[in-house]
């Protein structure tokens, strides 16, 4: 069974569209809609925000439906049948936020060419700096950089603090009664006006797309999406609405703002804020255009490697590179597609008059000439809003063919009042695109044109679902099917939806392998384990798949399907005495699903490798696993648990690790208990009481005391001239010491790989004390320690 786990709750969501909202709109638009339509720039962006939010109320019902990743795209290929159709509607978001993406890096440059280039640069052609922006985020998006849910909440927070910042400064250098009244008087009646800005606007709040755009990624996407998209629009509307009240208090002359425009706000944070302010307006400018530009190019790259998959647009742009594992040739396709912008609109053809020596002029019926070389940024704009309003206006007429094509589909969140409210947001959308600059209409018209008469002779290719038979792996398998030579039912081959369910009194293990050829070694282990506890044993072979943050899941399905296809092979070939199921995963997270795994299967204990590269994975199932975890290091031969050697230090995860001890000694193990005298002054002296008290059902238990140079090399030396197992628990020192389970078990597994001991860390489930002991802990023992004779001290690091 392949399933794909999400990891992104309503928090995260909500800052993907309010960290995409807040970019180069409210830093460069801002100062153009004020100098502009003064106050009334808030009612433009009000407008912007309802007519967005229409739209986002079809994508939030789409998302509820077909939670998966691709936007608009996806919803369109999921209902309507042609082919002609659904291309267009991709090109045209691909050109979208390709052109949006370079609308925030020539802002960008603007920017940096106003506040940061010093003099003796500025011969340096527009454009320069964010066309080198462009290649280093393409750069970097194809060799696999993520970003987490953490440095995502950072980044949002740190951007709405720049914004609140610039507010305050305002709200403090005129008072909130008089940057009240001068907001009052600043309304003009200029409904074009507004509506031409409204239509430039646009553009910023089209970042609720991102939220739909994660839906495979994002936990509970019927409910989480739809209440993310609401709050981040109405966040963003309100801080916005903010900005602008303060930019028509500034100190700077209206006639100023209007010359500077696109930067306008750098200059008004001056005269609010100082040099400082200015300063951390233009850091949060840049670095709010720069993670906006991200995020755009990963939504551009997820909608070209979808048409790859399904036959749109080159093969190529679907393949995932095997070392980097991202959609290579799609991201490397857009981030040429956003410099070509970036140079044509900036570079050659700039608004003031560029660098071609000819005029190219055009004679429209409703608009009259257009000199076509002076482009500049606000055509641009207007070129990206056009290919994100059509797409979107198809998107809402989606939404009511769906409601008649599909009238019984489960829909967990309905836009209310269909067809009215979807044929309201395509009247508003075709209204703001009447309002665009029209050389941006018509340069992206033409090129709309161009890319599909380009799909019509092309052709497109098969849907690559419809090129190979999609075969799902058999889930289970029993102690009778699994066996070596077992001929499993071609029902059980194929069918994921019903596997086997263990009895209630089953001992439930989650076997996590990364590497398929591990699995037997470790389901074997697994069983041998199993068998010493209470119930029959069940194992749980997971393998999960990471997918880079550039990829969607469905990418790589077929790489999990070929893992979980594969270990089963290897499972069916081994005779294996227990019961036992495999399945696949997909996920961002590997250790957030290792341990939604467990919590979701109830298991009872987890078995994994010792981290070789990946420490986070097995901290973050350690720390937060619902149930025991044991790691392996070293080859453990599964029948050789005859011989179990033990510690004699204490703590939780060491007393835990007794109850499995015990019914491995119960059932005829030799058990060891190993204790040991520093001599070099590194831990402390172990006595064996507790430990021993710990194992009163062991048939055999001996006491072996030893002096050693430290308590790891003691452990290492001992257990290897007895033979057989080491088992040892995790520490609560591990925080304070940079380590993965603490000093002394990293110790061990380092010396025993040279002597070939196998070695098993336990760490027991925490409650939410843990992770304040693992702090106050090291001092009760250390206080322990002096009271306490050293002969008779009982607390040492081993186990602890």
């Amino acid at each position: 069974m392949v399933e794909h786990t999400r990891t992104l709750d309503f928090k995260i969501a909500y800052a993907i569209g309010l960290g995409t909202m807040i970019a180069a709109g409210i830093f460069s638009l801002s100062g153009t809609a004020v100098a502009e339509i003064g106050s009334s720039a808030v009612i433009a962006f009000v407008l912007a925000a309802i007519v967005a939010g229409l739209t986002a109320a079809s994508y939030s019902e789409f998302a509820s439906i077909y939670s998966e990743n691709g936007g608009g795209y996806l919803f369109s290929s999921r209902t309507f049948e042609h082919d002609t159709l659904i291309y267009v509607v991709g090109a045209m978001l691909f050109l979208g936020y390709t052109g949006t993406t370079a609308f925030y890096l020539a802002t960008m440059d603007e920017w940096v060419i106003r506040f940061i280039l010093p003099e003796s640069l500025h011969f340096l052609p527009h454009g320069t700096s964010g066309v080198l922006a462009a290649l280093l985020l393409g750069a970097l998006n194809a060799r696999g950089t993520e970003e987490s849910g953490t440095f995502q909440l950072f980044v949002t927070g740190a951007k709405v603090a720049v914004l609140l910042a610039f507010v305050g400064g305002a709200v403090a250098f005129r008072g909130p009664a008089v940057a009240a009244d001068t907001f009052a008087a600043g309304f003009t009646t200029d409904p074009v006006g507004i509506v031409s800005i409204a239509a430039l606007a646009f553009i910023t709040f089209f970042g609720f797309s991102a939220i739909a755009a994660s839906a495979g990624e994002i936990i509970e996407p019927r409910r989480t999406v739809p209440l993310a998209i609401g709050a981040s629009i109405l966040t963003v509307t309100v801080l916005y609405a903010l900005v602008i009240v303060s930019m028509v208090n500034s100190p700077v002359p209206a006639e100023v703002i209007a010359q500077e425009g696109e930067t306008a706000m750098g200059r008004v944070a001056a005269g609010f804020l100082g040099p400082a302010g200015r300063s951390l307006i233009v850091a949060g400018a840049i670095f709010s255009m720069v993670s906006a530009s991200n995020a755009s190019i990963l939504a551009a790259s997820g909608i070209g490697s979808l048409m790859g998959r399904q036959g749109q647009a080159p093969r190529p742009f679907s393949r995932i590179h095997r070392q980097y594992g991202t959609p290579f040739w799609s991201v490397m396709s857009a981030t040429g597609v956003i410099v070509a912008l970036i140079v044509v609109f900036i570079g050659l053809f700039p608004a003031e008059g560029g660098l071609i020596p000819f005029d190219l002029t055009v004679t429209l019926p409703a608009v009259g000439q257009l000199t076509l070389t002076e482009l500049g940024l606000t055509t641009l704009t207007g070129f990206a809003t056009l290919n994100l309003l059509l797409p979107l206006s198809v998107v809402n007429i989606a939404l009511i063919y769906s409601r008649r094509r599909f009238p019984d589909i489960e829909r967990g969140f309905s836009v209310p009042g269909v067809p009215l409210v979807p044929i309201v947001g395509v009247i508003a959308n075709v209204g703001l695109i009447t309002n665009l600059p029209p050389k941006g209409v018509l340069v992206g018209s033409v090129l709309i044109v161009g890319v599909l008469a380009v799909y019509l002779i092309w052709g497109g290719e098969p849907d690559m679902d419809e090129l190979y038979e999609e075969v799902v792996p058999s889930t289970p398998s029993t102690e009778t099917a699994a066996g070596a030579g077992a001929d499993v039912p071609d029902e059980a081959a194929t069918d994921a939806t019903a596997p086997e369910t263990p009895g209630d009194d089953s001992f439930r293990i989650l076997v996590p392998v990364a590497r398929p050829e591990r699995a037997v070694r470790y389901a074997r282990l697994a069983a041998s384990i199993g068998r010493f506890q209470e119930g029959e044993p069940f194992v749980d072979v997971m393998t999960v798949t990471q997918i880079p943050e550039q990829t969607p899941y469905e990418a790589v399905e077929e790489v999990t399907r070929g893992r979980v296809t594969r270990i089963q092979e290897l499972l069916a070939a081994e005779d294996l005495d227990v019961s036992y199921a495999v399945e696949g995963h997909t996920c961002r997270d590997v250790g957030f699903d290792i341990v939604q795994t467990a919590r979701n299967e109830e298991s009872d204990l987890v078995l994994m490798g010792y981290p070789e590269e990946h420490t986070e994975v097995a901290e973050h199932v350690e720390y937060k696993s619902p149930c025991g975890v044991l790691f392996a290091s070293g080859v453990v031969d599964p029948d050789a648990l005859d011989v179990v050697n033990v510690g004699a230090g204490g703590g939780p995860h060491h007393m835990d690790l007794l109850s499995i001890i015990n019914r491995m000694g119960e059932r005829g193990a030799e058990i060891n208990v190993i204790n040991i005298t520093p001599e070099g002054g590194e831990g402390r002296p172990e006595n064996t009481e507790a430990t021993v008290s710990g194992l009163p059902d062991a048939s055999t238990v001996q006491i072996q005391n030893i002096t050693a140079q430290t308590i790891a090399d003691g452990l290492v030396e001992q257990a290897s001239e007895n033979g057989g197992l080491l088992l040892i628990g995790a520490t609560r020192t591990r925080r304070l010491r940079r380590r993965v389970f603490g000093s002394t078990p990293d110790n061990v597994i380092q010396l025993a790989r040279g002597s070939g001991l196998p070695v098993l860390v336990y760490s027991s489930p925490r409650g939410v004390q843990g992770p304040i002991e693992e702090y106050v802990y090291p001092v009760y023992r250390y206080l322990r320690g002096i009271q306490r004779s050293p002969t008779q001290a009982a607390e040492s690091e081993t186990g602890e």
